[in-house]
């Protein structure tokens, strides 16, 4: 990584800078000014934030992908020496900047996948929270990374966690890892008690703070499924050897189990923070305030099995992986529609896995999908979950 003039100065271009993911990489960066700069911001309609932002950290250039928001934005920051562009197009190209160090991708769900590509081209490391990105593409995303010989470094806790227990490793073969969950907001209800479960219910995670669709991914544990798909191609395993245990309080992260038996596990109170910083800063842990964990307050650490009949989006993940090709890319453009119908209140609750399971078994099946036909797998699903849902 370059770092511009200074070689210890990484610049960093946020994709996503207004959701959850973003906000706290900014914290990140604001408490390591001699770490990190802001290279680029991007949103895509909270165009208020994304200006008080860009005030704040004096980026190269921010986009808004809402059109529609882009002479707010260019007005508000009129007096200032930052770049102002809008649309899809712009944000998946502004990755390329010959000036960005490292690429974190916080952004929701399918649009994640062309600014992926694109920065992996441009020869930008990968600092990924957009699961969907591997979910839908994963094959053809890893390919890319080999050819254009660059990182990608996990963001997310789980998979920050095996990674950080690979850290030394990765000459050993691994047995199988255990991706650990929180169990959700609904975890132990009855399917009875899940048939009148509300979307504001299911926004209220025990243990983090998320944005809305990723919330709502955790409480049908469709967002755990999408973590198996993820830790398959970032670390190359089977989809055997990828294990789900139920983990309440949310301590341990994950865990790695060699062959030797002799397993590794990544603890930490539940904090984005950490991961993120992780992996802006990697292959160095830069030193933090984040709250320590006390093992008094956490005497007991418990583990189950998930509830596959009550919540069956893991096994539809599993599904998905063993099918391959664009199998999962159909299951992530079912969910995203769902999950929003959901929101609407459009559907209840059960209805989200009935309708992933009916679009993954329906939809076109291609064995070796070109980045062209994932684009019409996506639209293709979204069409038929539409029709399902009754969404606009």
């Amino acid at each position: 990584m370059s770092g511009g003039a200074d070689s210890d100065l990484r610049n960093i271009a946020i994709l996503g800078s207004t959701g959850s993911i973003g906000v706290q990489a900014l914290d990140v960066i604001r408490s390591n000014p001699d770490k990190f700069r802001v290279e680029t911001l991007t949103a895509n309609a909270q165009a208020d934030k994304l200006i008080a932002q860009a005030i704040e950290f004096n980026p190269n250039a921010v986009v808004i992908a809402d059109d529609s928001k882009y002479l707010q934005v260019k007005e508000a920051l009129a007096g200032k020496d930052i770049k102002v562009f809008a649309g899809k197009k712009a944000l998946a190209s502004i990755v390329e900047s010959g000036e960005t160090d490292i690429v974190l991708n916080a952004l929701v769900g399918y649009s994640g996948l062309e600014p992926t590509l694109r920065a992996i081209r441009a020869g930008k490391p990968i600092a990924l929270a957009n699961k969907e990105t591997l979910v839908v593409a994963g094959e053809l995303v890893n390919r890319e990374l080999e050819i254009n010989r660059v990182a990608m470094l996990p963001v997310d806790s789980e998979h920050s966690a095996i990674f950080q227990c690979l850290t030394g490793e990765f000459h050993n073969p691994i047995e199988c890892i255990y991706l650990t969950a929180s169990g959700g907001p609904f975890r132990g209800k009855t399917r009875q008690e899940l048939e009148q479960v509300t979307f504001r219910q299911a926004l209220k995670h025990p243990n983090w703070d998320m944005g809305a669709k990723i919330t709502i991914d955790s409480s049908t544990l469709m967002n755990k499924g999408f973590e198996v798909i993820e830790a398959k191609w970032l670390f190359g395993l089977q989809p055997e050897q990828i294990k789900v245990v139920v983990h309440p309080q949310s301590i341990i992260h994950s865990v790695v189990q060699f062959t030797d038996g002799s397993m590794k596990a990544q603890m930490g109170l539940p904090d984005m923070k950490l991961p993120i910083q992780y992996a802006l800063g990697y292959p160095n842990r830069i030193p933090s305030d984040f709250p320590r964990f006390n093992f008094m307050q956490y005497p007991n650490l418990s583990f189950e099995e998930p509830d596959r009949e009550n919540f069956p989006c893991l096994d539809l993940a599993f599904e998905a992986m063993n099918i391959g090709g664009n199998a999962a890319c159909r299951l992530n453009a079912a969910n995203e529609i769902a999950v929003q119908a959901f929101l609407q209140e459009k559907i209840d609750f059960l209805k989200i896995p009935h309708i992933l399971s009916y679009c993954l078994e329906h939809g076109t099946q291609i064995s070796n999908p070109s980045y062209e036909d994932y684009v019409q797998t996506d639209e293709e699903t979204r069409r038929l979950a539409i029709e399902m849902t009754g969404t606009n």
